[in-house]
């Protein structure tokens, strides 16, 4: 097995952390922060170089590519906290559609997603929320909550009666509310979506299997995005340690600081082991490998990538608390992971049941 990426992947990386650095900087972000970020000029430029094109196969106008390939991809969105809809469109929605290749929904969306025209996002089951359920008219009724990027999106993919069914919904139908949802991560868009007699185009085929799939597949996308964050954050730490002065020394050369540093280090390799073997299950694996790694990975990365955050922060000190610093930006988008994609406690009681 070969566990080192090509040059064509480091090329890709290379290519977008420089048009990211360039055209959406930390500044760029905290334009954005906490408001909804349109199909803007930044998106055009992702969509220019071939990214929303990548997970879709050929002859719906994509190149066919995995996973793996967008790794990387991920990764450098994580690092410049990107506030755009790529996972939740270009992985999530995208996955479901692609799982489903004679349904008629996606037929016609594909090409529109991947050609960066459409946006679209996953409403899926939800332990906080009642189940959506469709009644004896074939009515959408319920609310699915912290649903990623439901405010811009073209597309409401909305799983419902026991994830049984998946119903394609325009925001702008009869009977659709979509409310933005306040969270503590301003770099990512959630709503909550009503449904209070909405229609839709229900989708053919087995819908449990790709719901699980896009599932898996987003949750390991949000894992790639945490592990560049991570390592941006702590990139921004050691420079803190170097230059931060306490008692006439750098506080890097304290044993205590050395240690969550060395800790932070520790978290983000192993969690880069774990992810990007999530991503390689999702591409060439079995199904119910897939699940099992990818359960694994958003455990790990739940809980280790926030304490990267954690001990990032206590090194800045009351520093890292202002909104005049970067380092909470990248805090909040890895508390992310542990308050919108589950608990670590709720992934490893997952991955009991399918080990057990």
């Amino acid at each position: 097995m070969d566990f080192e990426f090509h040059d064509d992947q480091e090329q890709l990386r290379d290519s977008v952390r420089r048009y990211l650095a360039d055209r959406a900087p930390i500044s760029y972000v905290r334009s954005h922060y906490g408001r909804p970020v349109p199909v803007d000029a930044v998106w055009s430029g992702l969509v220019d170089l071939g990214l929303t094109a990548m997970p879709i196969p050929e002859h719906s106008g994509g190149t066919g590519a995995g996973l793996v390939d967008l790794a990387l991809v991920l990764g450098e969105m994580g690092r410049s906290v990107y506030p755009g809809p790529f996972a939740s469109s270009a992985i999530g929605a995208t996955s479901l559609l692609v799982a489903l290749p004679g349904d008629a929904v996606a037929a016609e969306w594909l090409p529109r997603l991947a050609s960066g025209a459409a946006v679209a996002t996953i409403a899926r089951s939800d332990h906080r929320s009642a189940p959506v359920h469709t009644d004896a008219h074939g009515a959408l009724r319920g609310t699915k909550l912290h649903v990623p990027d439901a405010e811009f999106a073209d597309l409401v993919l909305v799983v419902a009666d026991a994830d049984t069914a998946c119903i394609a919904v325009r925001p702008d139908e009869p009977g659709v509310t979509i409310t933005r949802s306040e969270t503590v991560d301003g770099s990512r868009s959630f709503a909550t979506v009503e449904l209070d007699g909405a229609h839709g185009i229900t989708l053919t085929g087995d819908v449990s299997a790709a719901v699980e799939a896009a599932t898996d597949r987003l949750g390991v996308a949000w894992v790639l995005d945490g592990i560049g964050a991570a390592e941006r954050a702590l990139e921004l730490t050691l420079d803190y340690a170097k230059v931060r002065e306490q008692f006439g020394r750098p506080i890097g050369s304290f044993q205590a600081v050395q240690h969550l540093c060395a800790d932070m280090l520790r978290a983000i390799e192993l969690g880069r082991a774990v992810g990007y073997y999530a991503a390689w299950a999702c591409d060439d694996a079995s199904p119910e490998e897939r699940h099992r790694a990818a359960t694994m990975a958003r455990a790990f990365a739940a809980n280790d990538f926030y304490r990267v955050a954690a001990n990032a922060i206590q090194i800045f000190g009351g520093v890292g608390f202002t909104w005049e610093h970067d380092i909470h930006l990248f805090y909040k988008r890895l508390l992310t992971l542990q308050l919108a994609d589950g608990s670590a406690a709720d992934h490893l009681e997952t991955l009991a049941s399918i080990v057990l």
